[in-house]
């Protein structure tokens, strides 16, 4: 009968894989395990100097710092920051190309438009930033002093009032779309690419009216080069506590808020999502970042991814009901 020696016996157990695992899935769950061992690659929908810039910053020292590796920031503006999630949705899932995004491109455009990705299932979730709200503001040129003038020149001169915000199907966009939809108003859209360029031209005068972040509008609202009439969350701003909101000013029940978060592509191995998130909280607990985001008009967001994934679910539906009521498409 032929036998094994125990010493042959050890020496093939050697070239076997364990039962029920991989030598690929092993080699992952090895490189999850060491992730980071390079820069990791944050890509951002919009041009520098917007809201979405302006929130990740603040993380980015902290997140170096726990992670151990540069945070690289890469601008791919376009398509209302759908550009940027597409290609972060399509990324390999090892962790090195993350995204930083806003709630448009997760919970409004893609109820539009193909935007060649589902906010619901391409992405794994990393934690939320913070939140905020749009800021209604004009000219101080025109001739409005509140949310009643406005209404007033706006029924008075239908589809002649024209509105800047940082792009096509952004919270920004959807917001003017339900402020006309509550007051009674037929409003001209012009996006931009980004929130700067739409605050440029207002200040320059090319616009008289604007729906902006309060990142992008505070500073020009301080100097005096906005005019500040409303603010769009159902209680005030922090940052501009002597603004009333919408729903003060005889409209209850506006709501359009803008929340930012971080995601990777789907399938992430959970040991990198779990040492992304660690990191990122402690980014949100720290003192100094909560201020700056709050200089910024915006409070940070603590918690589990799930509270990320569940406001993607709750506004995708609630955005998905205006566009579907309004008829509004993005294409």
């Amino acid at each position: 009968m032929f036998t094994l020696s125990r010493r042959s016996l050890l020496r093939a157990s050697t070239c076997v894989p364990l039962l029920g695992t991989s030598v690929p899935g092993m080699a992952r769950a090895a490189q999850a395990a060491a992730w980071p061992e390079r820069p990791i690659r944050m890509l951002v929908g919009y041009n520098t100097g917007g809201a979405t810039d302006g929130v990740a910053r603040p993380v980015e020292a902290r997140l170096q710092a726990a992670l151990g590796q540069p945070i690289v920031f890469e601008y791919k503006p376009g398509a209302g920051a759908t550009v940027a999630a597409a290609l972060a949705a399509k990324a390999t899932p090892d962790g090195y190309t993350l995204h930083v995004t806003d709630s448009g491109p997760m919970t409004i455009l893609p109820n539009g438009k193909a935007v060649g990705y589902d906010p619901l299932t391409a992405f794994s979730s990393l934690g939320m930033v913070c939140e905020g709200c749009s800021v209604i503001a004009v000219h101080p040129s025109l001739p409005v002093e509140n949310l009643t003038d406005l209404v007033k020149m706006a029924r008075a001169k239908p589809g002649t009032l024209t509105f800047g915000t940082s792009g096509m199907g952004g919270s920004a966009h959807l917001a003017g779309e339900l402020f006309q939809v509550m007051t009674g108003t037929e409003l001209v859209h012009v996006p931009y690419r980004g929130g700067a360029p739409a605050a440029t031209d207002l200040v320059g005068g090319q616009i008289p009216m604007l729906f902006a972040s309060t990142g992008t509008a505070l500073p020009f609202i301080e100097n005096g080069r906005m005019r500040a009439l409303a603010v769009t969350s159902p209680k005030r701003s922090a940052s501009l506590p002597n603004v009333p909101t919408v729903a003060e000013q005889g409209y209850p029940g506006y709501d359009a808020m803008v929340w930012f978060s971080m995601v990777g592509p789907a399938r992430l191995p959970p040991a990198i999502v779990s040492r992304f998130h660690g990191a990122l909280q402690g980014a949100l607990s720290d003192t100094t970042v909560q201020q700056a985001l709050r200089r910024q008009g915006y409070e940070p967001i603590l918690g589990g991814v799930e509270i990320q994934q569940k406001r993607v679910r709750d506004d995708f539906a609630k955005w998905g009901k205006l566009i579907r009521e309004k008829k509004i498409s993005f294409e």
